[in-house]
């Protein structure tokens, strides 16, 4: 199979379905980014805050981690911890794309900040090296405009309404259910999150704001399989 250069692939019609793929994507991960714009300003922060937020963190669930924490009362350093926690899994995916992203010190880096799960899994599924570029850049790019404009919109929206009287201060714990539910399908991952839930019902009475977060995380331990060939 041919592997040419980046931009020999550009009209290839196999990149078809990957453009298809970002469109609906896109737009999928906008009306999520709105209700991130609208919790943010819902929690405290302002419209620039929230925009600043996606522009440099651009990762939803640290996003929205970060924001519960704050919003709760919670301090900075328990929010950062969580959405920390949950960012990491990035760097995972940043060591199986780094052969296939070279080139100069500003195209790794504007390349890092692109690499989430939505590009990761686009480029990974492409039969060669050149594809695997083409489609992260595609799916990377897309999904950063729509959830910064996304972002913007919400939080425009959170300013000029109070984001209570139409229920949207449930966006949050929403996203997060439905972020997390496929995962909770396989038996490690239900396990995890049942020991991490137990976790933090157990130190919600006794601890600041964003502690119990913090250490429910110990329940990812129980998530990882014992070698790479279990299916569970």
């Amino acid at each position: 199979m041919s592997t040419g250069s980046l931009g020999d692939v550009w009209h290839d019609e196999r990149l078809r379905p990957v453009f298809a793929a970002c469109a609906t994507l896109g737009v999928a991960v906008g009306v999520f980014a709105i209700s991130f714009g609208v919790s943010a300003v819902g929690a405290g922060a302002s419209v620039a805050q929230a925009c600043v937020m996606s522009l440099l963190v651009f990762t939803g669930a640290s996003q929205f981690s970060a924001i519960s924490v704050i919003g709760a009362g919670g301090s900075a350093t328990s929010a950062f911890g969580g959405a920390a926690l949950l960012a990491a899994r990035n760097a995972v995916y940043g060591l199986a794309m780094a052969p296939h992203l070279q080139g100069s010190l500003s195209t790794r880096l504007v390349a890092a900040q692109l690499t989430i799960d939505e590009s990761t899994a686009m480029a990974t599924s492409q039969d060669d090296g050149a594809h695997r570029r083409a489609a992260f850049w595609i799916t990377g790019l897309s999904v950063y405009l729509f959830w910064n404009v996304g972002t913007l919109i919400g939080a425009l929206l959170g300013s000029a309404i109070d984001p209570t009287t139409y229920g949207l201060d449930a966006a949050f714990p929403a996203a997060f259910v439905a972020m997390v539910w496929p995962q909770l399908l396989r038996r490690r991952s239900a396990m995890a999150a049942g020991i991490g839930a137990t976790i933090c019902l157990v130190l919600i009475p006794f601890t600041p704001v964003g502690v119990p977060i913090l250490c429910a995380a110990l329940g990812v331990v129980v998530g990882i399989p014992k070698d790479r060939q279990d299916p569970t």
